[in-house]
C-alpha cells in the first residue's frame, strides 16, 4: 500500500517524484504562440491531440505545472488556473448553466460573485435563487427542471456562517434522483483552502478558489482556479477558451513559488488566527467576534466535523456601526487597511465599504452584515505584535 503525500510535499513536487535532469525552478514559458516542427503539428492539434502546444490562451507549461499541483492537493482529476477569482467563478458558472439554465445559490456569498449573479448573469439567461445556510432542506423547494448548478460557500465571506457541506450533497442528489438527471454542486473553498477542507471528498463537484488569496499569499498576483473530475474539467476548459480569462505564464510562475510555501503560511495563519480571536473575544470594545474555532461559533461542531482546522479569517463587530469601524482600521500601525485578504501581511477590510459595497440595506441585511463589522485576515506576523496593534487601535473608539 502506497504511503499518502502529504499537502506540502504536492504543493513543492507535484508528481515530480523522481531523479530527472533539469531546472528546480519550473521555468517561465512566456510567449504568446509555439513554433511548429512541421505542419503535421498542426494537423494534430487540429484533430484534438491536446500535447501539442499552439497557444497560451489554450495551453501552456508553466500554467499547466500549477494546474497539475493545485489538482494533487484536492486529489482531484484536473484544474484550470484562471487571471482571476472572478474570472474562475463566472468562467464555470457559464460553462456548466448557459442560457435558460438557473442557479441555487447561497444567500450570504462574496459580494464579487453577489453581484455577477445579480447582475450580469441574468443578461446572459441565467436566472439565480437563493436559499439560507441554516435552511438546507428549502433546497428541495428551489430546486427545479431547470436548476443546473446549487452554488455555496463555506465559511462564508464575511460572516463565517458554516455549511453543512455533506447533508447539502445528500440533499441535491435527491432531488437530481427525482428528476433524472445531473445538477452539478460547486462551492467557493478560498476561506478554507485544500489544507483546511476538502469538499470533493464529502461529494461536492466543483471547487473554485481566488488563487490571489492563500495559494498566491504574498499580495502580487491575480489568479483564480476550478478543480472537479476531468470530465467537467474538460467542458469548461473548451468554454472558457473563448471567455478570456486565462492565466498569464508569469503569474503561473509567481504561484509555483508561492505554492512552496502553502503549507506552512496557512499553518502559521490557523494558528495565529485562532489565538487572536480568542484574546479579542474577551476586548469589551467588541461586540462579537465571529470564528468557527471559538466554542462561541454557532456553528463550531459543525466546523469540528467537516474542517481539519478553521481558516485565518476573523470577523469582529463594532459598537457604534461605521464611525468605530472606520477609527478602528483606520489607527492601526502593522495590520493593513486593504480590500483583500490571504496574504502573510494582516489585512483588514470594512465590508461595507469592501466586499459588500453597493448593496441595499435590505440585501446587507439578508447577508446579516453590519456597518460595524471589520474582516481580519490574519497574516504570518507575531502574534504578540498583531494584538498590541489591535488593542491600541480599538482603545481609540
Amino acid at each position: 500500500m502506497k504511503k499518502k503525500i502529504s499537502e506540502s510535499t504536492k504543493s513543492i513536487h507535484g508528481k515530480k517524484l523522481f531523479p530527472f535532469r533539469g531546472p528546480v525552478a519550473t521555468p517561465i514559458y512566456q510567449t504568446s504562440t509555439f513554433r511548429f516542427e512541421n505542419s503535421n503539428d498542426a494537423l494534430r492539434f487540429s484533430k484534438g491531440d491536446s500535447s501539442v502546444y499552439v497557444y497560451s490562451r489554450y495551453h501552456n507549461p508553466s500554467v499547466e505545472d500549477v494546474e497539475e499541483k493545485i489538482s494533487l492537493l484536492y486529489d482531484a482529476d484536473g484544474a484550470i488556473l484562471f487571471s482571476s477569482g472572478m474570472g474562475a467563478i463566472s468562467s464555470m458558472i457559464q460553462s456548466l448553466v448557459g442560457q435558460n439554465g438557473e442557479v441555487i445559490s447561497l444567500s450570504s456569498i462574496y459580494g464579487g460573485t453577489y453581484r455577477y449573479l445579480r447582475d450580469v448573469a441574468p443578461t446572459l439567461g441565467i436566472k439565480t435563487k437563493y436559499f439560507e445556510s441554516n435552511n438546507l432542506e428549502m433546497l428541495s423547494n428551489k430546486i427545479t427542471q431547470n436548476t443546473k448548478l446549487v452554488y455555496f460557500e463555506t465559511p462564508t465571506n464575511p460572516i463565517l456562517d458554516i455549511v453543512d457541506i455533506s447533508n447539502l450533497v445528500k440533499i441535491v442528489r435527491s432531488e437530481e434522483n427525482k428528476l433524472g438527471r445531473k445538477i452539478f454542486i460547486a462551492i467557493d473553498n478560498t476561506f478554507a483552502t485544500a489544507l483546511n477542507q476538502n469538499p470533493l471528498e464529502m461529494g461536492v463537484d466543483v471547487i473554485v478558489e481566488s488563487g490571489t488569496k492563500y495559494l498566491g499569499g504574498h499580495s502580487d498576483l491575480l489568479s483564480g482556479v476550478v478543480i472537479s473530475s476531468k470530465k467537467i474539467i474538460e467542458k469548461i476548459r473548451s468554454a472558457s477558451k473563448y471567455f478570456g480569462a486565462s492565466a498569464d505564464p508569469f503569474m503561473a510562475f509567481l504561484m509555483s513559488r508561492s505554492l512552496k510555501t502553502f503549507s506552512l503560511r496557512v499553518e502559521r495563519q490557523n494558528e495565529n488566527a485562532l489565538k487572536i480571536a480568542q484574546i479579542l473575544e474577551k476586548n469589551k470594545k467588541i461586540l462579537r467576534v465571529i470564528y468557527p474555532g471559538l466554542k462561541s461559533h454557532p456553528q463550531h461542531k459543525l466546523a469540528k466535523k467537516q474542517m481539519k482546522r478553521f481558516g485565518a479569517i476573523v470577523t469582529i463587530e463594532l459598537a457604534g456601526g461605521i464611525k468605530s469601524a472606520v477609527k478602528f482600521c483606520d489607527s492601526l500601525k502593522i495590520a493593513i487597511n486593504a480590500m483583500s485578504l490571504g496574504g502573510v501581511e494582516t489585512l483588514v477590510s470594512i465590508p461595507v465599504y469592501s466586499t459588500h459595497t453597493n448593496l441595499s440595506e435590505a440585501e446587507l441585511k439578508n447577508h446579516r452584515v453590519t456597518n460595524g463589522m471589520v474582516r481580519l485576515s490574519i497574516g504570518v506576523e507575531d502574534r504578540n505584535d498583531l494584538l498590541n496593534d489591535f488593542n491600541q487601535a480599538l482603545a481609540k473608539i
